[in-house]
Order: C-alpha cells, then structure tokens, then sequence
C-alpha cells in the first residue's frame, strides 16, 4: 500500500485553488503519470490537450474516488451494468459508460456518445479527487504518441514548465495503462 507522504499532502492542499484557476495536475496513477484538470472547465480542458497535443476528438478518461462522484452516469444502467462495474472498482479498470443525458461535455466525451470513466484504489488519485470533490480528467503525461512517462522525474523534465501542480507519490504496481472495456458490448478497446 503507498502511503502519502508529507509533500503529497502539502501538494494535495493547493488542488482547489489550482483547478479554480484552469490549472493542469501531474499525479502519480497505477501504473503511469497522469495529467488531470477540471473536467467542467473547457478551458482547463484545452490547455491539457495542448499539453499533450491531443485532438479533442480523441476524449479523455474521468477519474473518481467513489462511484458516489459519478453517480448521474450510474442511475440509467441496468443491475447487471452495476454489478459489473462494482465488481472491478475501485481498480485499475477504465469502463466506457453511456452518457445519455450530457453529463460530461463534449470536450470530454470527444466525438463519442459514452465517456470512459475509472474509479481508483490508487491512493493519490483518490485523494487528488476527494480534495477536488468530484471527478477529474485523467490522461496518460506525455506526447500524443508518445510512450507514458513513469517517473516524477520525467514529467518535471518533458513537461514542468507547462503544469500548474505536481502531486508528489509513486505509480503503483501495474505497469499497463487501464483496461478500457465498452460497457453496453463488453468489447475490449485497450488491454491493461
């Protein structure tokens, strides 16, 4: 189990301040370095994507902390959906949920109809979302392209100058990114 430590929590107590000014988070995730914003924020949005030089299209992952902080994309699914999608969270398991009712905007859904959500064990990213108190994006930090970076170092070095926050802690013991399933087909998209 990581714990986090002093200067994760010194880190973890600038969040609101940085997402209400359209700020851009690296943090620690399961397996790789991730970048995080303000999901509601259009702003916060496109500079994330610059970032990485991302097209929006493309969508991006939201990350919770609790099936609670997403819960408007739960209440229109089946038993069954439910319990498929309690039965592999909080982990390290990204589901495509269908967005009927525009919860997400479009920068986040992209050019689809569903929007690819995790809910994590990762300590950080939990507490990154319970301080934010909602869901946040979640993206691979690096290049479209480009292989994840997977240490602190390394996004200090590629992309530093461009982040409003680092929070501080390690990756855990996966070393695939997430699993994305299509939660209507039960399709793979991405193996973990």
């Amino acid at each position: 189990m990581i714990q986090l430590d002093q200067s994760t929590l010194e880190s973890l107590r600038t969040v609101p301040e940085v997402l209400l000014s359209d700020g851009v988070i690296a943090y620690p995730t399961e397996a790789v370095w991730g970048l995080g914003c303000d999901p509601w924020s259009r702003d916060a949005v496109l500079k994330l994507l610059g970032i990485k030089k991302r097209p929006v299209e493309k969508g991006v992952i939201l990350i919770a902390a609790s099936e609670d902080q997403i819960a408007p994309l739960l209440a229109n699914l089946t038993e069954e959906q439910r319990t498929m999608l309690s039965g592999s969270w909080p982990g390290p398991y990204t589901w495509l949920l269908p967005d009927p009712n525009k919860w997400t905007p479009d920068w986040i859904r992209g050019q689809f109809s569903t929007v690819a959500v995790r809910v994590s064990d990762h300590p950080v990213v939990k507490a990154l979302c319970e301080k934010a108190g909602k869901p946040l994006v979640s993206t691979s930090a690096n290049l479209a392209g480009e292989p994840p970076l997977m240490t602190q170092k390394a996004v200090l070095e590629q992309l530093g100058d461009q982040l409003d926050l680092i929070i501080a802690g390690a990756t855990g013991a996966s070393i695939e990114p997430s699993e994305i399933r299509d939660l209507q087909s039960g399709q793979l998209i991405r193996a973990g």
